[in-house]
């Protein structure tokens, strides 16, 4: 059989036709830059770190226990707000400020998570500068595999749990740091180049040949 083209809900950009559904010079003046959340490395992280937790938790964690829902929804949350922020940006930055910050804050529930776990089942909580915890963070894991043959990798004096539970916080952190980032930026971006409302006015007025005033902020 030959191979299926890709349709645009497995891919995200292009349709069955080709090329990106919103190209029109009006779509870009009216929605502006939005979407791309792929290229994201804060939705990276936070993706890598939902792919980690599940694995994580179906692992050590029983089915039956609520802190595998709980932490599983909360990393869930963390890269699913980012890019559903990143879709709502088209019509409204509030929103996709909001989303961002509750990406955010799932974010740092994981990580309280993955220390909770550590305290209860008296593992050690690596702190920076020792070597292991120096190791995790320097990783920066490209893939759930390369993460789990990490934490499967023996060392001497730890074990896969403890190091599994010390680098879920670590990616937990980091996707944390990453999604404050992202918030700045945006919150850069709206001051430079204004909302939805602001662009639907510039275009609207640059159709009609009028010249552009400053519009109420609405989004």
């Amino acid at each position: 059989m030959g191979a299926v083209k890709k349709t645009d809900g497995q891919n995200g950009r292009n349709g069955p036709e080709g090329g990106a559904a919103m190209s029109s010079d009006a779509a870009k003046r009216v929605y502006g830059r939005h979407s791309g959340y792929r290229k994201l490395k804060a939705y990276q992280v936070a993706e890598l770190l939902y792919d980690f937790t599940c694995r994580f938790c179906d692992r050590y964690i029983p089915f039956k226990d609520r802190h595998h829902d709980q932490m599983v929804q909360a990393a869930r949350s963390g890269y699913q707000n980012i890019s559903e922020g990143s879709e709502d940006s088209a019509t409204s930055k509030k929103l996709e400020m909001n989303l961002t910050n509750v990406a955010r804050s799932s974010q740092d529930e994981v990580r309280k998570d993955y220390l909770k776990y550590l305290s209860r089942r008296n593992l050690p909580v690596w702190k920076e500068g020792e070597a292991l915890f120096d190791e995790a963070r320097n990783l920066r894991p490209q893939s759930l595999a390369e993460a789990a043959a990490w934490v499967n990798r023996r060392r001497k004096g730890s074990t896969a749990e403890e190091r599994a539970a010390n680098l879920g916080a670590i990616l937990a952190t980091q996707a944390h740091w990453l999604t404050e980032r992202l918030l700045d930026r945006q919150a850069r971006d709206f001051e430079a180049e204004g909302g939805f409302s602001e662009r639907l006015y510039k275009a609207r007025s640059q159709q009609r040949g009028i010249p552009p005033g400053r519009p109420r902020r609405t989004d």
